[in-house]
């Protein structure tokens, strides 16, 4: 069963049942101070969304290692440092009305939070080869940047990234990416001292989801834009739902997750 502390750190979940996918969903360009409007305008009180460190070390906000989806840069963005990146256009290719958004840094996202009451849930997504120094310096900033707010819940699919980001802030909170749940999970959050474990919800299942929570854990599903499937998904005991559709997926209409078996 779970360990004492990761019993306590769960049980103390501070997080809202729905949270949007990469700040705004489909309704604002990812990953922008621009999601934070759609936010506010459908109730959420959580943002989801991908923080990289640029080539001279400031924390900013975008999926991708190359530029060409979503700004109109062209090529790998691992050399380039905070002064090119932050002239890029970030929303054009979203909208005419989101032309000029610009890529945000960690510090205007986490002002943005306490500005609008949202709750983060920050995935360390760094440049190939940058794993180690980008999950430390996340956490460092998260653990600065949010101080008197809600602590932001870290993730990651990499486990060198999430294991520096323990090493550096093993205060906040941590939970382990998965696409598949690898039959090895526990071991690995366990290593990581996790509080959660996120996973595509094509991938979850009823006894899965059981005993996930059954080790004390919460579970997070990715990326869920269908009503009925986040239902049941919530149903099962999935605490978190991770979901492009602002506009269709509605707190009043999930049901509670059952508490953490003690």
């Amino acid at each position: 069963m779970a360990h004492g502390n990761d019993r306590g750190l769960s049980a103390q979940w501070p997080y809202p049942q729905l949270v949007a996918h990469r700040c705004g969903g489909t309704l604002a360009p990812e990953n922008t101070l621009a999601g934070f409007d759609a936010c506010v305008r459908y109730g959420y009180r959580m943002v989801e969304f991908d923080a990289k460190l640029s080539a001279d070390n400031e924390l900013f906000l975008m999926h991708d290692d190359t530029l060409e989806r979503t700004t109109n840069g062209h090529g790998s963005g691992v050399a380039l440092g905070w002064p090119a990146l932050s002239q890029l256009d970030a929303g054009a290719w979203r909208g005419a009305q989101f032309a000029g958004t610009r890529l945000p840094t960690l510090a205007e996202v986490a002002g943005r939070c306490a500005r609008d009451g949202v709750a983060a849930n920050i995935e360390i997504k760094p440049f190939t080869g940058r794993e180690v120094i980008t999950g430390m310096m996340v956490a460092n900033g998260a653990r600065e940047l949010w101080q008197g707010q809600t602590p932001p819940l870290l993730s990651s699919f990499s486990f060198d990234a999430l294991a520096a980001a323990r090493d550096a802030a093993p205060s906040l909170p941590r939970g382990m990416l998965f696409e598949h749940v690898p039959a090895d999970w526990l071991r690995i959050v366990r290593e990581l001292d996790c509080v959660s474990l996120h996973a595509s919800h094509l991938h979850l299942s009823e006894p899965l989801v059981a005993h996930i929570r059954a080790e004390g854990l919460r579970v997070l599903a990715y990326t869920v834009n269908d009503p009925a499937r986040a239902q049941l998904l919530a149903q099962w005991g999935v605490d978190m739902i991770c979901t492009d559709r602002l506009d269709l997926l509605t707190h009043d209409m999930l049901p509670a997750a059952p508490a953490i078996p003690s």
